[in-house]
């Protein structure tokens, strides 16, 4: 056991090290393939050992199971806000107004950047304003064991399992390289004995890279899921998902930027303190492997501050994630806090905001799109403007009672805002600028893609297309499917060309494509054909609140579809359902439960669901057996983690047919903990402290197989 014990520690040093040179570094020494191996060979070790496996191990980043709620967290410190200046002027007043706080060993320096004190010199550091939602991030002894949202400032929300799998988080610092290439300088010291106290809190941003953000929204909108406004709205809403598996697939990044706080000696080398200054924190987390900011710079003159500032209004657009503007702190550390707070705003820093961007251009005509459910949304075709580095041609308008109540009109000069610097939005209309020859935009009475009249409803702003049979809808009804069932290799590109070629109907006429179908198609050669299949075929088995999410019933997302999953075994059970029924379900209201009853009412949805019962697409979930006597009879288990055959439900099933009995949380009557890939930390830790026995699920058949041989 100990050859595999340490083979383990050192896949996992050399992976952290891999992680921490691409995500951090930008600066691969290995290729996609190698590294592929060494996490290959991690994730065989840990499935066969489980009880080897740790909260910092690099496997564990994929993603536990959903939390019921957020825990709060009161940080170890304030975490406060920042006031603002948004001119070379505004920021020598803020200097001329809290310079007088400045203690009397300071050096303080007057609007001109000339010395008035003597004592050590003061200077300023400078740092990109992130346009992300800010995290508080705690280590013990090294290991990473909460994250927490910022919250009011003083409490936050527990977020430590989500952030678990953002890769340019260091799970364990310092992060070093097990094995250092030939040649190779130490990183920044971390091979030297750099101290890291027995406990460090920091202080960062999540935020998401613009082109991780514009990819993430065109995978949302082939599958009509919810497209962000901005990385920011996107960086939040994906790290505070209750669901860490949705996490795991979000392209969210950390930026580190402060020592919270620190206590207790160093781990290694000499008792070197954590550093005193702002420009000394960076470098010394940057060193430990944090990611940090390589825009930063500091600064022996307030003059070089102001230019620096102005200087960077046009240097927005040139770093690869949102910047809203800048910061600018006191370096020194101990004279920063003697200066104080203010309200909720320390004196020592201030923001320096960039002006916001806005173009002024011509809405040459409004169109239409035609969403999965059939939803019109207006947008506004524009005469090009350059705005925030890019040319503008379209834009959202949102929906029509939007377009009505700004009084947007085809031929109107219109004011064009970038949301998060991204998103184009038309602001309003140039009243000014009319001249009497725009045009009123009227509702359409039929959809633009079949012809067929819309509906719309007094309580609903939407525009509905009834039609089931519109072609824009099916195209994006085919994708969607194939998107919520996890069909590798398709997208709406693909969903768009099996239905002009007259391939599919509906998406239940995937199950139903041949070889024979597909060769013929132009890029589609015999392997990217079976592929394809197999990836078709492999959906048949998806849980039943998958195939739920993929009908694409008005207002059932992922939520409402585990929801109904719950209190309905089968999709016929659901069918049955009257709306007073599931009205009565906790947290559906009245709009989706109608949306329901009325997609099971039509006739084509029902053939629809019978086309995928004759594909042996898998419509119910498996009754679970009464308990019985049997091998696990008298054991409690605690389940955390993915297992690598049996669903979390299907091992409860297997473990209470057995006689077993599986709950929530672990305890000194626990029996065992059953343990997957990415195990829950809480669980994991409360079992190492009482001494819980651990298990995979090849013991856990074992012990199953054992009783009954010996039966």
């Amino acid at each position: 056991m100990s050859g595999v014990s340490e083979r383990i520690e050192q896949l996992r040093r050399e992976i952290n090290y891999h992680n921490y040179r691409y995500y951090v570094l930008d600066d691969p020494v290995v290729s996609d393939a190698e590294y592929d191996a060494l996490m290959d060979e991690l994730k065989a070790l840990e499935a066969e050992h489980p009880e080897l496996v740790t909260p910092d191990s690099p496997t564990q980043r994929v993603g536990g199971q959903p939390a019921e709620g957020f825990v709060k967290v009161e940080h170890p410190a304030p975490i406060l806000s920042l006031d603002k200046a948004s001119s070379g002027e505004e920021i020598r007043a803020w200097w001329e107004r809290v310079g007088k706080f400045l203690p009397e060993d300071a050096l303080a320096l007057s609007a001109d950047g000339t010395s008035a004190v003597e004592g050590p010199p003061l200077a300023w550091v400078v740092e990109p304003k992130l346009d992300g939602l800010t995290v508080v991030l705690h280590y013990e002894d090294g290991l990473f064991v909460l994250g927490a949202t910022r919250g009011d400032g003083s409490v936050g929300e527990d977020v430590t399992t989500n952030l678990r799998t953002v890769r340019t988080l260091p799970l364990r610092i310092p992060v070093s390289s097990p094995t250092p290439q030939a040649g190779e300088p130490a990183l920044s010291g971390v091979e030297g004995g750099l101290g890291v106290p027995r406990r460090l809190v920091v202080r960062g941003e999540a935020i998401m890279l613009i082109d991780d953000f514009e990819e993430l929204n065109c995978r949302q909108a082939e599958v009509e899921d919810k497209v962000f406004a901005n990385p920011r709205n996107a960086a939040a809403g994906s790290l505070r998902q209750l669901d860490p598996r949705i996490t795991a697939t979000r392209p969210i990044t950390l930026l580190c930027y402060a020592v919270v706080d620190a206590e207790g000696p160093a781990l290694s080398g000499a008792e070197g303190p954590v550093p005193t200054t702002q420009w000394g924190s960076l470098n010394y987390l940057k060193a430990l492997g944090f990611p940090v900011s390589k825009h930063v710079a500091r600064f022996e003159s307030l003059d070089e501050v102001v230019a620096y500032c102005e200087a960077w209004v046009g240097r927005r657009d040139t770093v690869p994630y949102e910047v809203d503007g800048l910061v600018i702190k006191v370096d020194d550390l101990a004279t920063r806090e003697a200066m104080g707070v203010v309200g909720r705003a320390p004196r020592g820093e201030v923001a320096f905001k960039f002006p916001g961007r806005e173009a002024t251009t011509r809405v040459l005509d409004i169109g239409v799109n035609v969403g999965r459910t059939g939803a019109l949304t207006p947008y506004a075709v524009l005469e090009p403007v350059r705005l925030g580095g890019v040319t503008i041609r379209k834009a959202t308008l949102h929906n029509f009672e939007d377009l009505q109540r700004k009084d947007i009109r085809i031929g109107d000069t219109v004011t064009l805002r970038r949301a998060g610097d991204v998103i184009p939005y038309v602001v309003g209309p140039v009243l000014g600028a009319r001249t009497g020859a725009e045009r009123v935009y009227e509702l359409p009475k039929v959809c633009p893609s079949c012809g067929e009249p819309v509906v719309s409803s007094e309580e609903e702003v939407a525009v509905y297309c009834d039609n089931v049979a519109c072609p824009e809808q099916r195209v994006r009804r085919v994708g969607y499917f194939a998107g919520v069932m996890d069909v590798e290799g398709m997208g709406e590109r693909t969903a768009q060309l099996f239905v002009d070629q007259g391939l599919v109907d509906d998406a239940a006429d995937l199950y139903y494509l041949k070889r024979e179908d597909l060769l013929p198609l132009e890029g589609f050669a015999e392997k990217s054909v079976d592929n394809l299949l197999a990836a078709i075929e492999a959906t048949k088995e998806r849980p039943l609140a998958q195939v739920l999410a993929a009908l694409g019933i008005r207002g059932v997302g992922w939520t409402i579809a585990q929801l109904l999953a719950q209190h309905y075994r089968s999709l016929d059970e659901l069918a049955a359902a009257s709306q007073g029924a599931l009205e009565a379900i906790g947290g559906m209201g009245p709009h989706t439960a109608s949306a329901i009853v009325e997609w099971f009412e039509r006739p084509r949805h029902r053939e629809f669901v019978e086309k995928l019962r004759r594909a042996w697409v898998k419509l119910e979930q498996e009754r679970v057996a009464a308990p019985v006597a049997g091998a696990l009879s008298g054991l409690t288990f605690v389940i955390t983690g993915t297992l690598p055959t049996l669903s979390r439900e299907g091992a409860t099933r297997l473990i209470e047919q057995h006689g077993g009995k599986v709950v929530g949380s672990v305890s000194g009557n626990t029996d065992y903990l059953l343990v997957g890939e990415a195990p829950g930390g809480t669980k994991y830790r409360k079992a190492q402290q009482l001494g819980t026995p651990m298990i995979g699920e090849v013991r856990l058949l074992e012990m199953i197989g054992d009783q009954q041989r010996n039966g």
